[in-house]
């Protein structure tokens, strides 16, 4: 079955008691049972929910995993994988990460004996480098949230095997549409599903699938234990918006693609980070674990100005300044300070993060608007 058929299809049946072709949203904390045990596969729904089962299975689907789980946001997805480790366990992850995800490694976890290293994961050698026995979970985002470099699933797969480390791909900028981690060698895949699986900038969730039996035990274990489970109206919304998720790529790929290539001819712009660029580091293996670049975007201005940075984010008309990015409507943001503001100046900035940097979601307007709201922004 294609994307486009799982991503309508996948994990939904008509609803048997009226026939009703949309999931129902089973708005309810408690199943009558039959008898003590006697019940229809439900109990109490933190445990599990059937809008909620539905989607689970529908974003299992479209990853080409088998199992899914659904959570109160990303962040306690990544909760729970953490949450697998015991003390004197190390993580390796990327220096150039999303602010939430450093935060929750840096702030909750560290303090309870884990230990973490923050790598140039495009560089494999420096991931080997920080490699040891007591590594067991080596934690990837690609593309990197805000700089848009390419880590190599495949090459961080092989890495991961040799002491038995779990490989998790954080899969929210490039979606299942564009790339599939398990199939690369990826033991779990997280999403926030906020974003682009979510599409309309009306949910807070988050997930993660994946193909291990043990792993998916764990995992629903923690869900439940931990009760960071997401409602069944926003596993509805969320529902509806995978079933245009293929559709909605497709726009956001087109649109990204011309406005980066916009930016790079615009003389005020010092530098354009997006992996469509055959100059952009890692290119090839974008090409090669990508089946397009996304509708992601940053770029630096010339002379790395703050008070530049910020008129421009401030001047901009359709693209609304806010935090978060995957929906429909275009987005601009100014991570030194919003969305990896947790992230200390020194640590951001040798990551790339200065402060004149501006990321862009691209939403699925008509892209010729797009480009000249920002070529009045930047004049």
């Amino acid at each position: 079955m294609k994307f486009g058929t799982k991503a309508i299809h996948a994990g939904v049946q008509p609803d048997p008691a009226t026939g009703a072709i949309m999931t129902p949203i089973y708005q309810t904390s408690t199943y009558v049972q039959d008898g003590v045990g006697n019940h229809k596969g439900y109990e109490y729904s933190r445990t599990q929910n059937p809008t909620r089962h539905a989607l689970e299975k529908n974003i299992a689907a479209i990853e080409n995993g088998k199992y899914g789980a659904c959570f109160g946001s990303g962040l306690a997805a990544i909760d729970c994988v953490i949450k697998m480790l015991n003390p004197g366990d190390e993580v390796i992850s990327t220096n150039d990460l999303y602010g939430g995800s450093y935060r929750i490694f840096k702030t909750i976890f560290e303090k309870y004996g884990i230990v973490f290293h923050f790598v140039d994961m495009q560089n494999t050698s420096e991931v080997e480098r920080v490699l040891t026995k007591n590594t067991k979970v080596i934690w990837v985002e690609t593309p990197t949230n805000p700089m848009m470099n390419i880590i190599d699933i495949a090459a961080m797969s092989i890495i991961a095997k040799k002491t038995g480390a779990l490989l998790c791909v954080d899969n929210t900028f490039a979606t299942p549409y564009l790339q599939t981690p398990l199939d690369l060698g990826a033991d779990i895949v997280m999403h926030s599903v906020t974003k682009y699986l979510g599409g309309h900038s009306d949910v807070i969730m988050g997930a993660l699938v994946t193909s291990d039996e043990n792993i998916a035990t764990e995992m629903y274990r923690i869900q439940n234990s931990s009760g960071a489970v997401t409602g069944p109206m926003d596993s509805f919304l969320v529902l509806r918006g995978i079933k245009t998720l293929h559709l909605r790529m497709q726009r956001h790929c087109e649109n990204g693609k011309k406005i980066a290539r916009f930016l790079k001819s615009n003389a005020r712009i010092e530098k354009v980070y997006w992996p469509g660029f055959e100059d952009h580091p890692n290119h090839t293996i974008a090409k090669q674990q990508m089946r397009g670049f996304g509708g992601m975007i940053s770029f630096t201005l010339k002379g790395n100005n703050l008070e530049d940075a910020l008129a421009i984010v401030k001047k901009v008309s359709l693209f609304a300044l806010a935090e978060s990015l995957g929906g429909v409507e275009s987005l601009i943001g100014h991570p030194a300070t919003m969305t990896h503001a947790s992230i200390p100046k020194e640590v951001r900035e040798k990551s790339g993060v200065v402060d004149s940097l501006i990321r862009l979601s691209v939403g699925v307007e008509d892209a010729e608007d797009l480009i000249e709201d920002l070529k009045q922004a930047l004049n």
